[in-house]
């Protein structure tokens, strides 16, 4: 037996009691303590962990604990915005295995990839940060390739000086998805919403999204995550974020557009696929009004069909006549701004929250 099944044949009464009842929630956890709280439903349910990370704020500060990525070795390594270490690598008890990285105030994006048996990673800034003094500034961002060690391979040109953007054009960029040829696709998220693709040595080959389209389908909206889903290994395609029109569109990897998927009253961050599924922290909740509301957000899960299977820490999916009805941040208010999510082979989630009192990454635990 192993440990995944362990849990789930210990918690299983408690998951089926939350999967069915809306306010199991408090019941399951009334007399629990923080690391056996319950989230989620329909079969993915998951004990919460909030101190897994073992690290000192003393000697490595977090301010944003942005994104997650697992390398071939189960090593977890996260990106965020201080630059006393703008990565964090981390075993999968939450010891500290490493840290470096002083060259990124606004460290937002990171995506792992393998080339000749070598994990390399590629690091975004967005270029939004905050100076010594408290203030917010801006600078265009950077896309940076580097070994696991930091040792930078090269730097993605900025649009303008290649002339891809306008002077007014502004590129503040979020995300980075690399296809199994090694195309590399960095989403302008806080910019302008394009889609930039380059191939393997940095070489520009095209742009697409943005705004003002004569299809409106091709437009993004705070373009803020991409992947390359190749769960078709066929027929693989571009999976990208329209956060502010909550919901995710389907591109070829040419940049035609497929499909929209839409996750109503969930501001979805980057899709990440793990096995048939594809996973998305949601940064922000909508109230029954259809506003956004502040210091709210959770996860969401979906499978091969984009049907939402569970959303943990928000309400359980509902379906009406095959049209997913808004999710709601659930009164538990677990998550606070689900930015990013790390899978792994256990199918335990790591959590990254963006504007969360400097909280480090969460693991959720599968039972």
């Amino acid at each position: 037996m192993n440990k995944r099944t362990f849990l789930k044949s210990t918690a299983v009464a408690s998951a089926g009691l939350l999967a069915s009842k809306s306010f199991a929630f408090n019941i399951l956890n009334k007399n629990l303590k923080p690391a056996e709280l319950i989230v989620g439903h329909n079969g993915f349910t998951y004990t919460v962990d909030k101190g897994w990370a073992k690290i000192s704020a003393s000697t490595h500060p977090v301010i944003n604990c942005h994104e997650m990525v697992q390398d071939s070795k189960g090593r977890l390594i996260m990106v965020g915005d201080d630059v006393h270490n703008n990565i964090l690598i981390f075993d999968k008890s939450g010891q500290l295995l490493d840290s470096w990285g002083t060259s990124f105030p606004a460290g937002h994006g990171l995506t792992i990839s393998k080339e000749n048996d070598e994990d390399f990673l590629m690091i975004v800034d967005n270029g939004f940060y905050t100076d010594m003094s408290g203030k917010s500034k801006s600078q265009h961002g950077n896309v940076v390739k580097t070994d696991l060690k930091g040792r930078v391979i090269f730097s993605l040109a900025q649009p303008h000086t290649i002339g891809v953007y306008k002077d007014e054009d502004r590129y503040f960029p979020t995300e980075t998805a690399v296809a199994p040829n090694g195309d590399i696709y960095v989403a302008d998220g806080y910019g302008s919403d394009y889609i930039l693709q380059f191939d393997s040595r940095g070489r520009f080959i095209r742009k697409f999204g943005g705004h003002n389209n004569e299809n409106p389908d091709h437009n993004l909206n705070c373009a803020h995550g991409v992947v390359v889903d190749t769960r078709d290994k066929n027929n693989p395609v571009l999976i990208c974020t329209s956060r502010e029109d909550c919901c995710f569109k389907v591109f070829t990897l040419e940049g035609k557009f497929i499909k929209r998927i839409d996750t109503p009253g969930m501001y979805v961050c980057r899709p990440v696929i793990h096995g048939p599924h594809l996973y998305a922290g949601v940064c922000w909740s909508k109230d029954a009004q259809g506003k956004k509301q502040n210091a709210t957000g959770f996860l969401t899960i979906l499978d091969t069909n984009y049907k939402v299977l569970a959303s943990p820490g928000g309400t359980a999916p509902v379906y009406k006549n095959g049209v997913l009805q808004q999710t709601f941040q659930h009164e538990s208010r677990v998550f606070q701004h689900g930015h990013d999510v790390c899978i792994d082979e256990d199918d335990s989630i790591y959590v990254c929250q963006w504007n969360a009192n400097r909280t480090t990454p969460i693991k959720l635990t599968r039972v």
